[in-house]
C-alpha cells in the first residue's frame, strides 16, 4: 500500500509571503480575484487589513516529501472581520439579531475574494490533489482559526456548486442569491447578437448605443499593458465618483488601481469614452479563460445611455470578439434583464456557532432559497431573446 504524504495546514497573515507561482497553480478555474496580484494588490493599497477590517489569515495546505520539501496542494484566503461591508452577501438582520440576543457576531471569519461579488473556487486545491482530503484539511483548520480568534461564524461567500455541495454535507447552510450573466450564443458579431432579440429590445439597444456614441468622441477598449498613467488616475477617480454619488464607500484605497496594473497588466481591461481627448468615463474589466468580469464603472459626464455603452454592450461587443462565453457585470441590476443577461444563482455557505442562531438562519435560508428559485424562473420570462 502506498503511504500518503502527510499534510499539514499552517496560518500566514500576509499573501507577500506565499510563493506566487505555488499559489496561483492552485484551481482558480476562471475567476481571478484570489490570484496572487488582486489579493497583493489589496494588500499593499491598504483596502484589507487589520485597520480595514479585514484581516488577513491564509491557510496553506502542505505536503512533505522524505527530504522535507512542502508543496502547496491547497489553501483558503480568509479574513477575520470586525463588520460585514463589501461582502455583498448581507448578514446585516443576523448580527442584529445576535446583537438582540446578547450573541456577539463579531469577529467572523469570511472566506471570498474581497468587495468582489463574482463567483469562484475558494477551497483552492491543486490539480491532482486527492481534492477531499485538502478541503477536508482547510475546513478543519477554517474551524480551528475561528475558535482559537473568538468568531461566531464561518462564511464562505460566492462558492461554486460544486463547493456548496461538498460544504453542506460539512455542515454548513447554503445560501442562494441572484445575479445576472451575459452568456454567448456563439455569436459572430454584436448585430448577431442584437439579431437574437425581440424586435423592440433590438430597436432598444440600437437607439441607446447611438445615443451613448453620440456624446463621446470614442470608445476604446484598452489592455493593461497600454494603459496609461492618465488612465489609471481616471479610473481612480471615476470609482470615487460613482462611490460618492451612490453614498456607498470606497472600499479599494488609493493605489489599488496603480498597484494592480503593475502586478496584472495582462488581466486589465479599461473600456475608455473619450470626448476631445479626455477620458470622460469608464470601466475596468478583468478577464480571465472564458470569462470577463465587469467592475467599477464611473463618468464626469453626465450623458443619456453612456453607462449601458461603456459598461455592457462595448463588453459584449469585446466578448464576442474574443470568443469569450460570460460576461459577469457585478451584482444586482434587473435592468441588465432587458438588455440580454440572464438570472443566475449564486451560492454561499454559512456556519453559525451559537446553535440556536445557527437554526434560526438555516430556517430562513431554506424559505429565501426557495423564493430565490421562483424569482428566477419569473424573471426568465422577461427575456428579450426570440422564442425558439
Amino acid at each position: 500500500m502506498t503511504r500518503m504524504p502527510e499534510l499539514t495546514v499552517r496560518p500566514v497573515h500576509s499573501i507577500a509571503s506565499v510563493d506566487q507561482s505555488a499559489w496561483n497553480a492552485l484551481d482558480h478555474g476562471d475567476s481571478p480575484f484570489l490570484e496572487h496580484a488582486f489579493l497583493r494588490a489589496l494588500e499593499d493599497s491598504a483596502s484589507v487589513g487589520v485597520r480595514a477590517g479585514w484581516e488577513p489569515v491564509y491557510l496553506l495546505a502542505e505536503t512533505s516529501s522524505p527530504v522535507g520539501h512542502a508543496s502547496l496542494v491547497g489553501a483558503v484566503a480568509g479574513f477575520v472581520k470586525s463588520h460585514s461591508f463589501g461582502e455583498y452577501i448581507f448578514d446585516f438582520a443576523w448580527a442584529r439579531a445576535s446583537h438582540r440576543a446578547g450573541i456577539p457576531y463579531f469577529p467572523k471569519l469570511v472566506v471570498a475574494a474581497p468587495m468582489t461579488p463574482a463567483t469562484g473556487p475558494r477551497l483552492l486545491v491543486a490539480p491532482g490533489a486527492e481534492r477531499e482530503r485538502v478541503q477536508d484539511a482547510l475546513v478543519e483548520a477554517l474551524h480551528e482559526v475561528a475558535d482559537a480568534r473568538g468568531c461566531s461564524s464561518i462564511h464562505l461567500l460566492f462558492v461554486t456548486d460544486a463547493e456548496r455541495r461538498a460544504l453542506e454535507r460539512r455542515g454548513f447552510a447554503a445560501r442562494s442569491s441572484l445575479q445576472f450573466h451575459w452568456q454567448s450564443a456563439g455569436y459572430d458579431s454584436f448585430d448577431d447578437f442584437t439579431s437574437a432579440l425581440v424586435s423592440r429590445k433590438r430597436k432598444q439597444i440600437r437607439k441607446e448605443r447611438r445615443r451613448a456614441r453620440a456624446a463621446i468622441d470614442r470608445l476604446d477598449f484598452v489592455s493593461g499593458d497600454a494603459m496609461t498613467g492618465a488612465d489609471v488616475a481616471a479610473l481612480d477617480r471615476f470609482y470615487r465618483a460613482t462611490v460618492a454619488a451612490h453614498g456607498g464607500m470606497d472600499y479599494l484605497r488609493p493605489g489599488f488601481f496603480e498597484r494592480y496594473l503593475e502586478l496584472a497588466p495582462g488581466r486589465v481591461r479599461f473600456a475608455r469614452a473619450v470626448r476631445a481627448d479626455l477620458a470622460v468615463a469608464g470601466a475596468l474589466f478583468l478577464e480571465k479563460g472564458r470569462a470577463l468580469y465587469g467592475r467599477y464603472w464611473g463618468a464626469d459626464v453626465g450623458a443619456e445611455f453612456l453607462h449601458f455603452e461603456v459598461a455592457y454592450y462595448a463588453a459584449i461587443e469585446h466578448c464576442i470578439a474574443r470568443g469569450l462565453e460570460v460576461f459577469e457585470a457585478g451584482a444586482q441590476g434587473e435592468h441588465k434583464l432587458l438588455r440580454g443577461f440572464s438570472p443566475v444563482i449564486t451560492n454561499s455557505a454559512h456556519w453559525i456557532r451559537d446553535p440556536d442562531l445557527s437554526r434560526a438562519v438555516s430556517e430562513f435560508l431554506a424559505e429565501e432559497a426557495r423564493a430565490v428559485s421562483v424569482q428566477a424562473r419569473e424573471l426568465r420570462a422577461y427575456l428579450p431573446y426570440k422564442q425558439a
